[in-house]
């Protein structure tokens, strides 16, 4: 059985050596009673999404995560104090600051000393998730190595934190900017399973197929769960799992338009010496600002379809958890 909630004040504080962490109160209980959490990042409320819509899909994003039948668990730090878990004024306030910067897992303990706000990445959302026991995490599209990275080096964060954090990612791919090939190699060579859910293909965030396909698939939320609880029970290695979840093929954006648009953003990147942790931000502009709306409708219906699955996933992941815990005493 599930060990029984503990009581609780309105938040759970602790502490570490870079500052204060404070875990929100369902959040917390949630996790006492060994019930389903998910993670969510929130650069994507921040720097993804324009102003207005980002609180809308905030808020939604965590009602697809309990639709699924999971608590979310928004994560971000509010004046140098880490919180796993928003309320609605701490989620409005990060969607609407214009001091929130993007914190990766190396700004973390800096911002944390400054007394600063940011919004997490998936690189520091992962970190700080697995912090409190959160197995679960939902995003749009995971960060990779970027194209020409044999002479920049420019590889994201996200994949050395996926190489030594047991957290299952939800995403719909990397972003086609990336070199997708290459980060499905890198990906193999840090020891993260790639499973694509009910498709053969890895998906290319706003495209449903980037040309590659995923090394593993699986077909259900249970399948997600077994595959994370056969790696526990193996103890093999502490790499996270990554669950690629594509758009529908009749919801993707048009390839034709995708293409030309990337063409074109990256010719803006190049013109304007854009590099580092600002592409994903300049690109997603780009793109919002010239797709005549589709790729915003897109990437609102992908983190919100990958939120829901999520949602499942920890649901299966808890149920499964608490069923071995019995068939054990």
């Amino acid at each position: 059985m599930a060990p029984a909630a503990r009581p609780l004040a309105d938040s759970l504080q602790v502490h570490d050596g870079h500052g204060p962490l404070v875990i929100a109160n369902a959040v917390a209980a949630a996790l006492a009673a060994g019930q389903g959490v998910v993670a969510l990042e929130s650069t994507i409320l921040s720097h993804g999404l324009p102003r207005g819509d980002n609180l809308r899909v905030g808020r939604e994003i965590e009602a697809a995560v309990r639709a699924g039948g999971a608590v979310p668990a928004t994560i971000a730090m509010l004046n140098g104090t880490v919180h796993i878990g928003l309320d609605d004024a701490a989620l409005e306030q990060l969607c609407s600051s214009d001091d929130i910067i993007k914190l990766s897992m190396r700004d973390l303990g800096v911002a944390a000393a400054l007394g600063l706000s940011g919004a997490t990445t998936v690189a520091s959302t992962s970190a700080l998730a697995h912090r409190v026991g959160i197995r679960v995490f939902a995003t749009g599209g995971l960060g990779g190595v970027h194209r020409g990275a044999a002479e920049t080096f420019d590889v994201s964060a996200d994949l050395g934190v996926l190489a030594t954090t047991p957290v299952l990612v939800v995403c719909a791919g990397v972003k086609s900017i990336l070199d997708v090939p290459g980060t499905l190699e890198y990906l193999e060579t840090l020891s993260v399973p790639v499973l694509g859910y009910r498709t053969d293909a890895f998906p290319g965030f706003y495209l449903s197929d980037s040309g590659y396909a995923a090394p593993w698939r699986i077909e259900s939320a249970a399948q997600a769960a077994a595959v994370v609880h056969a790696r526990d029970v193996l103890a093999t290695d502490s790499a996270g799992v990554v669950v690629a979840n594509p758009l529908p093929l009749d919801r993707q954006v048009d390839p034709t338009l995708h293409d030309r648009l990337v063409t074109q953003g990256l010719e803006l990147l190049a013109r304007k010496g854009i590099h580092g942790k600002e592409v994903t931000p300049a690109l997603l502009e780009f793109f919002h600002d010239n797709s005549g709306g589709e790729s915003l409708r897109a990437n609102i219906e992908l983190v919100l379809a990958n939120a829901r699955l999520a949602g499942e996933i920890a649901a299966a992941l808890s149920e499964l958890t608490v069923t071995q815990s019995s068939t054990s005493v």
